[in-house]
């Protein structure tokens, strides 16, 4: 993050690895995350959103640019919301549950991905780790996956506007709905204040560790039998 960069947390080289990183979740995973929700709500029933532009993973149909800074300045971020309309739903509130988790889920599925490779590369060429470049790549694909599990146990927190919210709408009357709705704008701001202070660092870091230490056994497993 640019942060590390200018407090000389990092080292240069290190810290544009890093962004690069970033840079690619900028302008494929964050696309693949909305597209995730567009697509699950187009399979609930919402047929309006393929009229609104948001069923692809073109990065232009859902990039932020606020959301992309503070990617790159805090390491946590977001995209355009995909608007879904919870009436086109059988049950929209089930409904509205389940297109929220299908966007962490699609962090998950990238950090996974990222993670095959990583493990593919430990597995078959060890040694291409301990080179220049390849300890770039080491760095960078590290990078990658914890950025992603990062913002997969970010989107999971329940408190609106985030992904997390919705789901726990499931469970919640629909009077302490409306509440949280009618006070979403002063919960958004109190959320970005406690980012901003480092509040929820320590409770982040500890929920994505254990989320990063599925994420390498499960990509690890197809390699232990080698």
């Amino acid at each position: 993050m640019l942060l590390n960069l200018l407090y000389g947390r990092l080292d240069f080289t290190t810290a544009v690895v890093e962004i690069l990183a970033i840079l690619l979740i900028i302008f494929l995973i964050l696309p693949f995350h909305e597209w995730a929700h567009a697509f699950t709500a187009s399979k609930l029933g919402d047929t309006s959103i393929k009229y609104r532009g948001r069923l692809t993973l073109n990065p232009l149909a859902h990039i932020d640019v606020f959301g992309a800074l503070a990617l790159l300045l805090f390491g946590f971020g977001w995209a355009k919301p995909v608007p879904v309309d919870s009436r086109n739903f059988k049950n929209p509130k089930l409904g509205m549950g389940i297109v929220a988790l299908m966007g962490p889920v699609a962090n998950i599925v990238a950090a996974i991905a990222g993670g095959l490779i990583f493990q593919a590369i430990a597995a078959f060429a060890p040694a291409f780790f301990t080179g220049g470049f390849g300890y770039y790549v080491y760095l960078f694909l590290s990078f990658y996956v914890q950025i992603n599990v990062s913002l997969a146990v970010f989107n999971l927190l329940p408190i609106p506007p985030l992904d997390g919210s919705k789901i726990l709408f499931v469970f919640l009357p629909d009077k302490a709905v409306a509440w949280f709705y009618q006070y979403q704008q002063i919960i958004s701001i109190v959320l970005i204040a406690l980012l901003w202070v480092g509040v929820l660092s320590v409770p982040l870091s500890f929920l994505s560790s254990y989320v990063l230490k599925f994420v390498n056994w499960i990509t690890a497993l197809p390699f232990s039998f080698i």
